[in-house]
């Protein structure tokens, strides 16, 4: 069974636009997620699935020039641009992973692979739904190829079409689903990026372990180091999340 990360990227964001390529500690944001992406275990390959508009070619170029895989799809059909990454590169099984989570988690990706096969092996996995309990940034999806056709034939509305894999958590009675969940309820925590104040933290904690010397660091390292940086709690607790 092959399994491919597919981060889906683009420039186009309204709130914070070019943010894939903004500086993270001197790094792009982009590079941030594939890195943490490459260090999980259980993936085969990864995948840059971005818009086939002009205005993302400098992503293109970005990734080219770092010869990542890349493939070019429908801007606002994000579902359908998963169907053809996940045809183009024979996933067998799919990670969806967004490119504003720069810390997203190694460790997570792989629990959430792991149950995804353990006995009968489910339609869908994810470590969010039913009960978040994890940051916000370290949302992970796992798919079966099988399924991802199957929601891409049933969801038909614009809002499944965007939202990759929204009908399948909508209509959780037609699929066989699995959830990793975690022991203590982190889900105050935001660590993805929409706004300035996002990326201002992100930037803040990765200072933080840079400063330490420490250039692996996984998600409960993180919540420790809250303990010795209160301040963070206060950056982007008021930002609203879009709600799809």
């Amino acid at each position: 069974m092959k399994t491919v990360a597919i981060i889906q990227a683009r420039l186009g964001s309204t709130r914070l636009p070019n943010k894939v390529l903004r500086d993270v500690e001197g790094r792009t944001m982009i590079e941030r997620v594939v890195a943490r992406v490459e260090q999980s275990e259980q993936t085969d390959e990864i995948v840059i699935a971005t818009t086939e508009s002009s205005s993302d070619q400098p992503l293109v170029d970005f990734c080219n020039s770092r010869r990542w895989n890349v493939f070019r799809g429908s801007e606002n059909d994000v579902l359908s641009r998963y169907v053809g990454a996940a045809t183009a590169f024979s996933a067998d099984q799919i990670v969806r992973i967004t490119s504003d989570c720069p810390l997203i988690d190694p460790g997570l990706i792989d629990d959430v692979i792991q149950v995804s096969k353990i006995g009968i092996q489910v339609d869908y996995c994810c470590n969010f739904y039913p009960l978040r309990r994890y940051p916000r940034g370290l949302d992970c999806e796992v798919l079966t190829f099988e399924t991802l056709n199957r929601i891409d034939q049933l969801a038909t509305q614009p809002d499944y079409r965007e939202h990759v894999t929204l009908y399948a958590y909508r209509n959780a009675r037609q699929f066989l689903m699995g959830s990793v969940t975690g022991e203590n309820d982190n889900s105050n925590l935001r660590w993805t990026v929409d706004t300035d104040g996002d990326l201002e933290l992100i930037r803040a904690i990765y200072r933080h372990f840079a400063a330490a010397g420490q250039e692996e660091f996984n998600w409960t390292d993180i919540v420790t180091a809250y303990q010795l940086n209160p301040q963070w709690h206060e950056i982007n607790q008021h930002i609203l999340q879009k709600v799809a």
